[in-house]
Formats: structure tokens, C-alpha cells, sequence
């Protein structure tokens, strides 16, 4: 357990000890120091206990005496540490040290933060001898940093010292950045150079970015330039400038471009390796603009690798299950978690085959070593390989304790869960289903554990469509649930919500509204006006009014519900934007076009900002700002908008995906309102071709796109043609109505 300090660098790089702590002191009359884990330039590092609330923490203490007894220098640390501590505390994000506590101490300052179990990224290249990563820690890696840097940013802090030893990979997976010790508020000009008027380096050579070495004007790009460094590193093992004296490396970073990462190891992907090249650009201009950009760019990465690797990649899902709700993780009598079931192809296998292996207490304690672990690899988003675990130990299970043991069971969920989670929707439903069967038989109907497994069935059918079934499975279990639980338990007010969203996905959308709002009472009674799944229904009671056009009450839930959230979440959190996102179609449904102008436009940046420029969040939003540039008649604004936004669907989500193919048609909608019929018609009929192919023919959605084609040919004066476009489309519409 460290605090995010590498002890042998330090000591390597600042000597012998001399601490400004000692073993068993106690600061404040409250953090007793235990062990000495890191010394630096700054001070030392302790393991200590905070003996006022019994935890374990690590305490930071600032050296008592500069260099040579320099005063003055011995001032610049001094401040130095002040700041950090001043900006540090501030900052509360997963992938950031936690600071607890900061002050003075018989004339020595210090530091509380949190005691991190993992190594940092320098002494992992260590331990691998300098061999480089695999190509999905590198990127797993990258992406939590990057989003830690994103929120940073957002807070106008700018580390200014990212490096190997200053980012921490935890046990469990988790990536924290470490040490803001030079970290200063980005609109803070002038702090630099205040503090380093004695010529003291602030940054690490191989890491720092051109603008750093010529003291020109830092922003939170340099910091994207030296995760550059560090991902070029984590890619090869080496950093991109590793040349022979500090003179030579800062020169290097200034000068000369990098080889690229792949002429070191072809094996890379291409894109990674033109990502590590675009942070790496020399000037500013020229690298990604955000971390949530850099973010976003990774994220369509994994998600490409998955689909390379022959992996179900997990599609968006469609606006409709995004208010679905999977159960909350039940318990089987042995009180195990459950959460997941393995591969359907084992399940039969598994109700016939005799118990064969007689199990011990070590088997059953290693099992649930196993199964903890996997559970981790799910909690950090590694779905794939806790999904391969998940179902190992339910096989091993199966042969321990026999195939209708409550622990079989549970990681039987666990592997259906994780199959969800991958997009894997059809095998998920048919191992929950087998799940819930078995514990049935084995624990009774209405067991909590079978009617999770029930409730976990129900999403998967709404995932796949087929809602009269899910309206069915989940009004079942609720009923069991008010039965057994009582109508205001948790687990009960879960399934009658999910009965609303399947009520308006059934058309039934004033039973929905009524339903929804009941729920959220319920949930206001029971969890409090501003919990989580309060405000969750509350959104869906929106949603709900909506289907039947009442978009003025609309409007008003969705404002009460985003300034809720931001309440508590923060104004910039992605659940507080959905809610702003759809008080802007609301106020488009009601023709108040320029307000909704006025809110997509803010809204744009923030989500840039939160999940990055490419992300559909913020292509959806970009989409509506398009469409109320349209009907407020600023349509070369309007045209610029769509068809930078097809370009990125185009990109990141394909030719031929839906949302691709709306952005072009509203180019196509541009061009017409300008008069450029020719471009108009080319590219209508670029979208009916592609619906033709993905949604056949006579789709209503196609047939739309015919009859815009017509329009155009219309408009051009080409009237033969047009006319026997029209004849077309009413013909396919006469042959399939119960599509329209």
C-alpha cells in the first residue's frame, strides 16, 4: 500500500533520510506515523493511522529545511505544498487521491490522503522488465486517466507533473493520478513563475511538454501532451524521447518528432497509435482540445476491438431501455451476491450430471476467492474476462456442490449479467431464465433470488423487443413482490417502474403516466424528493407525458428533475444533461424554438466536456441544435452543424446506422430549404438505399425517404420521374400497411 509515491525513485533521486516526521509521532493529536513509505523533494510519506476515526491513511509531511538551508527555497516548498493542499482537497473524483485533511503542525505542514493498495504505472514497467503492456491495460489505463483529467480540467486544475511513478493502478483495477504538487489553477497566471524564480524545474523531463520547457503559457493541453509520454511508454516500453542526458530529452520533446509506436511494435492498433501521435503533437493547437475527447476516441476504440475480436460489442441501447432498470443484486440463502449466469450451452449439462468431487472447505474457499474475483473484473468494466470466470466457477461449482446449489446459481447470474453487459442479450435471457427455473424448484417461487432472476429475464426481453412479454414477466413479479416484500419495498417499487416504461412502450401511455408517477410518490415517501431512483421515475413520468403531447407538464418535470440532479450530482453530471437534454425537445415540440436553441447550445459544450465530442450524448444534442438552427431559418448554420455530425456517427457508429442516416437526411433537409435541389436528391437517395438495406423496402422509414426523393426530382423538374417514385412507394405502402 502506497500513496502514490515509488519509495526506491525517491530516495534514488533525493538520498538519505532526515525525515521531517518520526515513528510513532502524533500530528495533531490525532494521525499516529507507523512507517515510512516515500521521500521526496517535498518531504516524506507515512503510512499512518488517523486514530479519531480508525482508518488508515497516508500522511504527506513538507520538510523542514530547503536545500543546503536555503530559506528562501525553503519558502517556495513551503507555498508549493500549501497550494497543493488548497486545490487537492478540492477535487473529488474516483480517479484522484482522496485528500482528507490538510494543516500545520508544530511548524510542519501535512497532507491526509487516502492509503492506496497498487503500484504505480512506473514500478508496474519495472516488474515487466521494461516489456510493454497488453494493448487493453494500455487503453483501460489511458481511459480513466483521461477522465480523470477531464473533470480536473473542467476545475481549471492542470497537473503539470504527469509521469509513470504519479498514476496509480489499484488491485482492483482502478487508476488514480497521484501527487498534485504542482498542480495550479489553470487561470492562475503567473503562480509558475513566482515559484520558480530560483530556477527550480517544475515537471519531469521525460514527460514534459514543449510549451513547459519554454516557459510559454501551460493550459490543461499540456497535460494531454504528457499522457502522450506516458501512453508511448505504457505502448513500448520506453518514452518517446529516452536519450542520454536531460538536455538532450528536452530537446528531443521540442525539436523532434517521435518515432511512432507502432515502428516499435507493429502489433498496435493503428488508432491507438495515432492517438499517442496526436497527443504528442508540438504545438497545442494541434492535439486533442479536451480529455474527454481523448476519452470518447478510446471508447470507440474498445468498443472496435471488441467487435475485431469476434465480441458481441454492446450497441447503444435505444432510447426506450434506457429507463429499464436491471434488479438490484439479490441474495440467495447462503447469502451470496448474486449477479450473473454462464453460457446456455452448460446448462443442461449441468441439471443431469451426478456430483463428482467431494467439496472440502479449501475447494469452497478458493471457489469464492474466484468468484470475488471475477466480481472485480465486472466492477472495473472487464466484462469478458469476469464473464470466462464467472462461468469456470460455475462449472467448477456444479461439479463441487451439484448444479442446484444456491452458489452454482449465483455465478450462473453472475456470467448472465456479464453477458448482458457485452450486448450478448439472447444468451443473458436464456441463462437468467434457466436460473430462475432452477431456484424455483430449489428455494421456491417466491424466493428474493428467483424473482431477481425473473425481473433480470423481464429486461432482457425489453432489450430484445419483445415488451408485451416483459409487461408480463415484470407484472408477475411485482405482484409476488407487493405479496411477500410489501408494495413500498425497494425491489417492489423497482418492478412497478419497469411496468410503466413497458406500459408506454405498449402504447398505453396514460396508464404509463399514472403508473410512473405512483412509483415516484412511492419512492419520494420512501428513498427521499432527490434519491437517484426518484429521480428516475420522475424522468420516465416525463417521458411518459410526452408519448401522449402533453410537452408543457414535460417540460416541467424534466426542468424540476435536472435541477435536482444537479443538486446532487453536479450540474455537468451525464444524468443532470439528459434531463436538460429533454427539457430542449420539449421546448422544440412546443415551437419555442429559440429557447431551445439557447439550451442546446449550452448544453453542447457541457456534454464535450463529460463524455467527449464523439460520444452519441453529444451528437444527439449537436443533432437538436441543428434542427433548431433549421426552424429558426439559419440554415447554413443548420447545414454545418448536420454535416459535421454525420461525419463523426459516420465514424464512430458506421454508414449505415440509424442515427448516421438521420444526420444525413437533415443535410439533405438543408440543402433543399437552400435551394440545391441536386445535392438535396443525391443525398436522400444515398439514405434510401442504405434503409432499403438494413430495413428493407417497404419500411415506413424508407418509403419517407423515396417520397423525399420524388420531392427533389419534382423540384428539378424531372416530373416523369418523379411521379413514378410516388407510384412506387404507394404501391409498397398498399402491400404492406400493418407496417405504416
Amino acid at each position: 500500500m502506497v500513496a502514490g509515491h515509488h519509495e526506491g525513485q525517491l530516495e534514488q533521486h533525493y538520498g538519505t533520510p532526515g525525515g521531517a516526521g518520526t515513528n510513532g509521532a502524533l500530528i495533531q493529536s490525532r494521525y499516529r506515523l507507523h512507517e515510512l513509505i516515500g521521500r521526496g523533494g517535498m518531504g516524506e510519506v507515512w503510512r499512518a493511522l488517523d486514530e479519531s476515526l480508525g482508518r488508515r491513511v497516508a500522511v504527506k509531511c513538507l520538510k523542514p529545511a530547503g536545500h543546503s538551508g536555503d530559506a528562501g527555497f525553503t519558502r517556495v516548498l513551503q507555498e508549493r505544498f500549501r497550494r497543493e493542499a488548497r486545490v487537492a482537497a478540492a477535487l473529488q473524483h474516483r480517479g484522484i487521491t482522496v485528500v482528507h485533511d490538510f494543516g500545520e503542525h508544530d511548524g510542519l505542514l501535512f497532507l491526509v490522503m487516502e492509503l492506496l493498495d497498487g503500484r504505480n504505472l512506473l514500478q508496474i514497467l519495472e516488474d515487466a522488465r521494461r516489456h510493454p503492456l497488453p494493448v487493453p491495460d494500455v487503453t483501460d489505463i489511458a481511459e480513466q486517466v483521461a477522465a480523470a483529467l477531464a473533470y480536473t480540467h473542467a476545475h481549471g486544475v492542470v497537473h503539470r507533473d504527469l509521469k509513470p511513478a504519479n498514476i496509480m493502478r489499484l488491485t482492483d483495477g482502478a487508476v488514480k493520478i497521484c501527487d498534485f504538487g504542482i498542480a495550479r489553477l489553470g487561470h492562475d497566471i503567473g503562480f509558475t513563475s513566482r515559484l520558480t524564480g530560483s530556477g527550480v524545474a517544475m515537471g519531469t523531463p521525460h514527460y514534459m511538454s514543449p510549451e513547459q520547457i519554454d516557459a510559454a503559457e501551460v493550459d490543461h493541453r499540456s497535460d494531454l501532451y504528457s499522457l502522450g509520454c506516458v501512453l508511448y511508454e505504457l505502448a513500448t516500453g520506453a518514452p518517446p524521447f529516452d536519450l542520454g542526458d536531460t538536455w538532450s530529452i528536452l530537446v528531443g520533446h521540442r525539436d523532434s518528432q517521435p518515432a511512432p509506436p507502432r515502428d516499435v511494435r507493429p502489433e498496435l492498433p493503428a488508432e491507438l497509435d495515432r492517438l499517442i501521435l496526436d497527443l504528442l503533437a508540438k504545438d497545442p493547437e494541434h492535439r486533442p482540445q479536451d480529455a474527454a475527447d481523448v476519452c470518447g476516441r478510446l471508447k470507440a476504440m474498445r468498443a472496435a476491438a471488441g467487435v475485431a475480436a469476434g465480441q458481441a460489442a454492446p450497441p447503444p441501447l435505444p432510447g426506450w431501455a434506457k429507463s429499464l432498470t436491471h434488479g438490484s443484486p439479490a441474495r440467495s440463502t447462503r447469502a451470496h451476491r448474486i449477479a450473473a449466469p454462464p453460457h446456455h450451452d452448460l446448462t443442461a449439462a449441468w441439471s443431469t450430471r451426478p456430483v463428482t468431487v467431494a467439496a472440502g472447505p479449501e475447494t469452497l474457499a478458493a471457489l469464492a476467492a474466484r468468484h470475488a474475483e471475477a466480481t472485480d473484473l465486472g466492477r472495473i468494466g472487464n466484462w469478458e474476462q469476469a464473464y470466462e470466470l464467472h462461468t469456470a466457477v460455475a462449472a467448477d461449482r456444479d461439479r463441487a456442490q451439484g448444479p442446484d446449489h444456491p452458489d452454482t446459481l449465483t455465478s450462473s447470474f453472475e456470467a448472465a449479467s456479464c453477458l448482458s453487459r457485452l450486448g450478448r442479450t439472447e444468451e443473458a435471457l436464456r441463462t437468467y431464465e434457466y436460473v430462475a427455473e432452477a431456484r424455483r424448484r430449489v428455494l421456491g417461487p417466491d424466493d428474493p433470488g428467483t424473482l431477481a432472476a425473473r425481473h433480470e429475464a423481464a429486461y432482457e426481453l425489453g432489450r430484445l423487443g419483445r415488451h408485451l412479454e416483459a409487461h408480463q414477466e415484470f407484472s408477475a413479479v411485482l405482484a409476488a413482490r407487493e405479496r411477500t416484500a410489501g408494495p413500498d419495498d425497494p425491489e417492489t417499487l423497482q418492478s412497478k417502474h419497469n411496468v410503466a416504461v413497458n406500459l408506454g412502450l405498449l402504447g398505453r401511455a396514460d396508464e404509463a403516466y399514472a403508473t410512473a408517477a405512483e412509483v415516484a410518490r412511492s419512492r419520494e415517501r420512501v428513498l427521499g424528493a432527490d434519491d437517484p431512483e426518484t429521480l428516475l421515475t420522475r424522468f420516465e413520468a416525463g417521458h411518459a407525458l410526452g408519448r401522449t403531447g402533453r410537452w408543457a407538464e414535460a417540460a416541467r418535470i424534466y426542468r424540476e428533475v435536472a435541477e435536482a440532479r444537479a443538486r446532487v450530482f453536479g450540474p455537468e453530471h451525464a444524468d443532470t444533461l439528459a434531463a436538460r437534454y429533454e427539457v430542449g425537445i420539449c421546448l422544440v415540440r412546443l415551437g419555442r424554438s429559440a429557447e431551445a436553441l439557447a439550451l442546446f447550445e449550452e448544453l453542447v459544450p457541457a456534454l464535450t466536456r463529460t463524455v467527449g465530442s464523439a460520444d452519441t450524448h453529444t451528437l444527439r444534442a449537436r443533432h437538436a441544435l441543428g434542427v433548431s438552427l433549421g426552424l429558426l431559418g439559419q440554415w447554413d448554420r443548420a447545414l454545418a452543424e448536420a454535416r459535421d455530425v454525420a461525419a463523426v456517427r459516420e465514424r464512430v457508429l458506421g454508414a449505415g446506422h440509424p442515427e448516421t442516416l438521420v444526420s444525413k437526411r437533415e443535410i439533405a433537409v438543408g440543402l433543399g430549404w437552400l435551394g440545391r435541389w441536386s445535392g438535396a436528391l443525391a443525398v436522400y437517395h444515398e439514405v434510401a438505399e442504405a434503409r432499403e438495406r438494413v430495413l428493407g423496402p417497404a419500411h415506413p422509414d424508407t418509403l419517407g425517404t423515396r417520397n423525399d426523393e420524388a420531392r427533389c426530382l419534382a423540384q428539378l423538374g424531372r416530373t416523369a420521374e418523379a411521379q413514378e417514385l410516388y407510384r412506387k412507394v404507394a404501391a409498397l405502402r398498399e402491400e404492406a400497411p400493418e407496417r405504416l
